[in-house]
């Protein structure tokens, strides 16, 4: 119980020259404490305060969508089936249940017809996610900015 977690994800941003990249990244700065009175004490993270909006999209077998960015700095947490991301700089990630995504590719400039990134489903499921947008915090700025 006194080992520190380490929580993968991907994080998907923009650099100075607009060009959306990938970044393999983890949280690693934990404490353990409770999360209220009288609650076990659990490893706890650092917390993005703020307005979000919580949905849940279902990405049908085959999707594939067009270049875009993310409309906001989001999580993004695949719930059942697979899914993948491709970056302007050529780098493909695909997540499964429980793996974890944050799209910051805002303000990317378009390069050849690309710009954000493309995703889609993987297999012969459908790709379930929920996502978490945040209203007004912004995205890092640079990769691996939650730790």
């Amino acid at each position: 119980m006194n080992d520190k977690p380490k929580v993968s994800y991907w994080h998907l941003w923009t650099d100075d020259d607009g060009v959306s990249r990938q970044t393999r990244c983890s949280m690693e700065h934990f404490e353990l404490k409770s999360i209220q009175p009288q609650a076990a004490p659990q490893w706890q993270g650092g917390k993005a305060n703020g307005t979000m909006t919580t949905m849940v999209t279902v990405l049908p077998v085959g999707w594939v969508g067009a270049w875009h960015e993310n409309p906001r700095p989001q999580w993004i947490i695949p719930l059942s089936g697979r899914w993948f991301v491709e970056a302007m700089d050529g780098t493909r990630a695909e997540f499964g249940p429980g793996e974890l995504s944050f799209g910051g590719d805002q303000n990317c400039r378009k390069i050849d017809g690309r710009c954000g990134h493309k995703s889609g489903t993987v297999g012969d499921a459908p790709a379930v996610l929920m996502i978490v947008q945040l209203e007004d915090v912004p995205a890092p700025g640079t990769p691996c900015g939650f730790r």
